[in-house]
């Protein structure tokens, strides 16, 4: 094990006897949803992990080291600091680390510590991508390059609706990585379950997706793989009023100067305040789902 990871004795011995292990992002927790609504779906992100069979290891840095899997009390710790919780990406893991500062991975950073620690997949709400206006902004999110670099299937809700959902399959294309859709030809859009994008391949069950994560990585291409997996139908938001939402919510945060790694968080909680909250529950929703569609990769690549 690297010298920086810190894993629970739980994950250490799952991945040391071949059992499945799924990974866990910790931005969501002190990033993207309020307290303790941010603690209780952590918990309830592990419970479904367990649930479906795999053992749940969610990512973050604490005192100098990457954790792998988290106690009650570290993730009571990430959900009460909110936004005085460092956001990490690439770029802030070694700072994080020399420093010792209390840090949240994002997808990027948690696809780093699943690498390092030797898991091989990762649940997630949805990915960063291409931000709208990117053309004169240039803001892309750094969760691109990291698909294309580092190993690890990526279960999600296809990628943040706030983001430009064609320029983004766009570049994934372009860095060659695979988009699958689970049970799905679309590529979701988050809140909703369509999008008009069409995916790379459909996969509708577990076992196809490890068999293409195997050929994949046999083959020596290197870099990660996108499974998507669609909201469930019951929790679905409308996909115009959605749009008008987050038109709104692009306005508000133009006019407040907000850029940078803090656009996606302000994002995120301007349109649960224009939604009145219905766009928090199906983001729940949604990571739940991702969770057990997770563990049953990681359990179908565990029993290869």
């Amino acid at each position: 094990m690297h010298p920086n990871l810190l894993p629970t004795p739980e994950v250490a011995d799952a991945l040391a006897s071949g059992r499945p292990v799924v990974a866990l992002e910790s931005t969501v927790i002190s990033h993207g949803m309020p307290y303790p609504r941010n603690l209780e779906t952590a918990r309830a992100l592990e419970a479904e992990v367990r649930a479906a069979g795999a053992i749940p290891a969610t990512i973050a840095v604490m005192d100098g080291r990457i954790r792998i899997g988290l106690d009650d009390e570290a993730l009571e710790r990430l959900a009460a600091g909110g936004h005085a919780v460092r956001k990490l990406s690439r770029r802030d893991l070694p700072i994080a680390i020399a420093t010792g500062a209390l840090g949240a991975t994002t997808v990027a950073a948690t696809m780093i510590g699943a690498r390092l620690a030797g898991i091989a997949v990762f649940a997630t709400g949805g990915i960063g991508g291409v931000h709208r206006g990117a053309e004169t902004s240039f803001d892309i999110s750094a969760d691109l390059d990291e698909l294309a670099r580092t190993s690890v299937c990526v279960v999600c809700a296809g990628a943040k609706s706030i983001l430009d959902l064609p320029k983004t399959l766009e570049v994934l294309e372009t860095r060659g990585v695979p988009v699958l859709g689970f049970g799905t030809d679309e590529f979701p859009a988050f809140y909703s379950r369509r999008s008009g994008l069409p995916v790379d391949h459909r996969c509708d069950n577990a076992t196809a997706v490890a068999d293409i994560l195997r050929a994949k990585w046999r083959l020596g291409l290197d870099g990660g793989v996108l499974l998507a997996n669609p909201i469930p139908p019951a929790d679905e938001l409308d996909a115009d009023a959605m749009e008008t939402a987050v038109a709104q919510a692009l306005a508000d945060a133009e006019a407040n100067g907000i850029k940078g790694k803090d656009i996606t968080p302000h994002l995120l909680a301007a349109l649960e305040r224009i939604t009145g909250g219905r766009s928090l529950t199906a983001n729940i929703a949604l990571i739940r789902n991702n969770a057990r569609v997770a563990a049953g990769v990681a359990a179908a690549l565990a029993a290869a």
